[in-house]
């Protein structure tokens, strides 16, 4: 029994939490990479019984609901992570359910009272028949927020893995079953392919959770604990919130003012590309920033944070630019073959927003440093800043009227906004700027050569499924030269084989 206990208690070494990292950012990213893969299979066939103006619409309802998704629990779900005690974790569990329970409540009567002025304001009619489906879609989401961050805690990934797997499945046999049904299809297709997803995954990491946990649930909920914290975390509804919500509104301002200035089919085929360009960054990029939130908490207090998030930098950079950077060269041919025709212009699209999608790629996993290291007035200011400058850039291109140059103004406004970001969190780790920049341009050499064969390519009219293929292959001989030959990708996957050993 002593000896159950002492080994129960004793505490990892070094290495058994780099394995650990690694284990728990494999698991999450396989689940994660099931879904995406299966995401990116069902989009040539949703393209094809889905148009534009449909993707269109369904973008703005996503925007909608999720604009009011990120301040369901009022933030209070990441104090979920801090407290070393597991009954003061699930108080603050319960508190965020209780959040959510309001802005729900809350949410309601205002979308149905404001709904004119939401469809005027959007310039898009087609909406206000989905727009009673956001007040179910924002408690859904809201309870999986907060479960999700109850599940990092407890570091049980697999159960959110599974979550996402069945919530990919069924969003997207519902979005293509709607679509066979309908004649001719609409966008209530997409938006109840996305209602039911998400909710078979809160449904299903619920489940697992209550299966695993409601024991200790049940016999630490307190009235009196939840105000407390409440009252300790005060800071993140005061304050992050704020930020939280000027945050997701810069992100869903694209689809808000494409619509306004131009149609639905224009947001239509930015949500198609944006969309593609962003689920391969999914596949590690959103593992990886679940595990770091969780990691980083806890190297603040261990005096490791400056390791852990040159190394997290580190693995980003060489998973996410070479292929980004293929993209920016053969991103309309890419949607183009597979999309049909009738898409090329969201390839475009991809193309333009691709550089600044990879900026957002390497800071995004980061960003919860702020959280960690309780900045929260940095979180404010720099959401106020981005905001401001989406804004300006988006407008700017609306009044000139070419829903290119709007895009081409949101990216270089993001690249330096993001990048800005990635170096100031970087700051706040102990990271000095010369490291970062030296892991950037070392990887952006080995881009060079693939870059001056594929535009030669493309320069000289080849075929373009012929491009395509050639640009895939191109990208499989990267990544196998990498785990060839990098080595800290070869020491990572020598631990994930034999985590136990010393």
């Amino acid at each position: 029994m002593d000896r159950n206990k002492q080994k129960a208690t004793k505490k990892p070494s070094k290495k058994e939490k780099k394995a650990s990292f690694v284990s728990d950012v494999l698991t999450l990213a396989g689940g994660t990479t099931f879904a995406q893969i299966l995401t990116i299979l069902a989009a040539p066939v949703l393209t094809r019984l889905y148009g534009p103006e449909d993707f269109g619409v369904w973008a703005l309802y996503i925007s909608i609901t999720s604009i009011i998704s990120i301040i369901s629990c009022l933030r209070y779900e990441y104090s979920i992570m801090l407290p070393e005690s597991n009954e003061d974790a699930v108080n603050l569990l319960g508190l965020s359910v209780l959040a959510v329970l309001a802005i729900t409540g809350f949410t309601a009567p205002v979308v149905w009272y404001f709904k004119a002025q939401i469809v005027d304001l959007l310039n898009a009619p087609q909406i206000e028949n989905y727009l009673w489906l956001v007040s179910p879609f924002v408690f859904v989401n809201g309870i999986f927020l907060a479960l999700n961050q109850w599940n990092s805690r407890t570091k049980l990934f697999k159960r959110l893995s599974f979550s996402r797997v069945s919530s990919s499945v069924s969003t997207t046999a519902t979005q293509i079953l709607l679509g066979i049904s309908e004649r001719p299809p609409t966008s209530a297709g997409l938006i109840g392919g996305s209602l039911a997803g998400q909710s078979v995954a809160t449904l299903v990491l619920g489940g697992q959770i209550w299966r695993d946990d409601r024991s200790l649930i049940k016999k630490s909920l307190s009235w009196r604990k939840m105000y407390e914290g409440a009252v300790r975390h005060r800071n993140l509804p005061l304050i992050d919130s704020w930020s939280a919500l000027m945050n997701s509104i810069s992100w869903q301002l694209p689809a808000f003012l494409l619509s306004a200035f131009f149609a639905p089919a224009v947001v239509g085929f930015y949500s198609l590309g944006f969309r593609l360009l962003q689920l391969p960054m999914s596949f590690i990029g959103g593992s990886i920033s679940q595990v770091f939130y969780q990691r980083a908490s806890r190297a603040v207090s261990e005096g490791s944070l400056s390791t852990l998030v040159e190394n997290v930098f580190r693995m980003l950079v060489i998973i996410g630019m070479f292929p980004i950077l293929i993209l920016t060269i053969v991103g309309s041919d890419v949607f183009t073959v597979i999309f049909g025709s009738a898409w090329t212009e969201a390839g475009v699209y991809a193309q333009i927003l691709s550089l600044w999608a990879f900026i957002w790629f390497i800071s995004s996993p980061l960003s919860t440093i702020y959280l960690v290291v309780e900045e929260h007035h940095f979180g404010f200011s720099y959401n106020f800043f981005n905001l401001t400058t989406r804004f300006l850039s988006l407008t700017i291109g609306g009044i000139l009227g070419s829903a290119r140059t709007a895009l081409i103004l949101f990216s270089i406004s993001g690249i330096v906004v993001y990048g800005y970001l990635c170096l100031k969190m970087m700051h706040y780790s102990g990271v000095k700027t010369s490291k970062a920049l030296k892991i950037v341009f070392s990887n952006l050499i080995l881009f060079i050569p693939a870059g001056i064969v594929l535009t030669a390519l493309k320069t000289a009219g080849i075929n373009q499924i012929l491009l395509v293929v050639i640009s895939g292959l191109i990208i499989c001989v990267y990544y196998l030269y990498i785990l060839k030959t990098d080595r800290q990708v070869k020491k990572i996957i020598k631990e994930f084989k034999s985590p136990g050993k010393a």
